[in-house]
Order: structure tokens, then sequence, then C-alpha cells
């Protein structure tokens, strides 16, 4: 259910989450980095680390100077820069990227510096399974996610690999469903900001069938509300929850969770929705994903 005025009104109907499966594991990831103890603090800075089912995402907040290399990473990943630039580095080509823009960085060996420090958001594909057993819930995912089906990449990007970065500072446009970018492994949707809270009359109930989507909140605070649907087996049911969080913070929302979120603070609210793999029914609306001429769908 989207409000009118919501340009995901326009998507194709999931109608009911599924109720005939039973057992489905649908328990929700969450992350408060301004309260919790980072999962590395060394001389470049600190990072926090939390996983979703086929994604890593990486908060960190960099001293000057601060250097984060991968070596050996299995496939493409991506980097978000808030406020602050960097310098990224791969394959003998050195990339100076803005703040305020999104990066995607081919596999192989890359090291991202920020000269002046700052915050940095990296998403990492599961396949970076160092990345995954030292998150913060990595035993979040012994029990298997049946109902959510293994990552598979998309297509490799037109004209062959090398790091990409775009602006986020990309006007509002109606019709047009926030800021979205893909590459072969992600999908990020830098939602348009909330001056102050949401208008509680046009809230966005909706669920997923068979993905995941995770809440990355920047700044401001939030409160989101989940539901869990009745299945055939009492078992499954859970009472509706709220999870109050602040920001930085991130939520893993499971399918077949019912979900809406409401900016809650009175200031600048800013989420970002992130989806691995990207998804096809954004993908195929004209318009919405920024920079789908570097990225193909796949047939």
């Amino acid at each position: 259910m989207y409000d009118k005025s919501d340009p995901r009104s326009a998507l194709a109907s999931e109608g009911f989450p599924r109720a005939s499966e039973t057992g489905l594991v649908a328990e929700p990831q969450e992350a408060y980095f301004y309260r919790e103890v980072p999962q590395i603090d060394d001389a470049s800075g600190k990072i926090w680390m939390v996983r979703g089912h086929n994604f890593i995402l990486t908060w960190t907040e960099a001293v000057e100077g601060g250097s984060f290399s991968r070596k050996d990473q299995p496939d493409e990943y991506a980097v978000m820069l808030p406020k602050s630039g960097a310098v990224i580095d791969w394959n003998g080509t050195t990339t100076e990227v803005p703040g305020w823009s999104i990066a995607f960085v081919p596999a192989g060996e890359s090291t991202i510096t920020l000269p002046g420090g700052g915050r940095m958001i990296r998403l990492f594909s599961i396949r970076s399974a160092d990345l995954a057993e030292a998150c913060s819930n990595s035993r979040g995912y012994d029990t298997p996610r049946s109902h959510i089906p293994p990552l598979e990449a998309w297509p490799d990007p037109v004209g062959g690999w090398k790091v990409r970065h775009y602006s986020l500072d990309v006007p509002k446009e109606e019709g047009r469903f926030g800021r979205i970018f893909r590459c072969t492994t992600m999908m990020i949707n830098v939602l348009d900001p909330f001056e102050g809270p949401r208008d509680p009359s046009k809230m966005s109930p909706h669920h997923h069938d068979d993905f995941e989507q995770c809440s990355l909140a920047i700044e401001g605070q939030f409160d989101h509300h989940l539901r869990w649907p009745w299945t055939t087996d009492m078992a499954d049911w859970q009472s509706d929850r709220t999870v109050s969080m602040a920001s930085p913070s991130a939520l893993v929302i499971p399918p077949p969770l019912i979900h809406t979120t409401r900016a809650t603070g009175e200031g600048h609210n800013q989420l970002v929705d992130i989806f691995c793999p990207p998804r096809r029914d954004f993908s195929e609306k004209l318009g919405w994903v920024l920079n789908a001429a570097d990225y193909p769908m796949p047939d």
C-alpha cells in the first residue's frame, strides 16, 4: 500500500505476503553504529560491520589520511561518501572521488584513502567471506533463509571494468523514486530526505516476497514499523514491532515482513535503501536507475 503521491504506487503490486509457507526465518538484523563498539579500531579509523543474506555493510569513521585496502576482492563493491572525498586506487589507476558521491570498485586489489578523514560506507557481497565473519551479526544467518535466493551477479558493465563514480547531487524529479544507482552486485537508493518528521498520513506499508531491504540511516531519526504476516502455523506469528533508531544505524528487513519507515527527527532525516542483488522492478522503470546506461540488466 503506497500513498498515491509515492512513485512506487506505479509498480506492479506484489499482493499479499506469502501465507502458505511456514517456518520462514524472518528476523530483522539491527546495527546501532552510534552506540555499539566498532568491529575494527586502528590507526586508520573505526569500522562497524553488519551483514544481510547476500551483502555486508561497513560504516567507517576515518581519520585524516585513513587508508582501507582490499586484496583478492572477489567481486565489485560499492562506496558511498556522504561528505568527504576519497582517492581510489585500482589496477594501477587513481581516481579522485568528491564527497556526496557513490562509486563502484571492481574486483581485485584496491585501496581507498580519505585525505581529510570522515565517513564512508562500503557495500560488499557475501562472497567477501573475511568481512562476513567479522560482522557484529556474523552468526545471524547460520540458519538458512530458504526463501531468499542466493546472489547472482548482474551483467558486466558496458565498456569494461574501471572505477566509476556518480554525484548524488541529483534534483528531485516528479515520478522518479529517490536517486537509484546499481552495479553488478548492489542497488543503492539515496532517498529524498525528510526535513522534519514524515507526514503520518502518507506512509507506505509494503512487503517483499524473497529479498531483504537494508535501511541505512545516515542522518536523523527513524521509526521502522514491522508486521509479521500470519502463516498457517501460529509458531510463525509475532506481535508488531517498532524499531526506533538514530543515526548512523542500519536495519535489515527480511521478507515477507510488512514494513514502513517514518522519519521522526526535527531536522534533516536521510535514509538510504540497499538491495543485493539489484531489484528488477525498479530497474524496469524508465529513468529510475540513474546509471543504467553503464550497467545493463540481465536478459
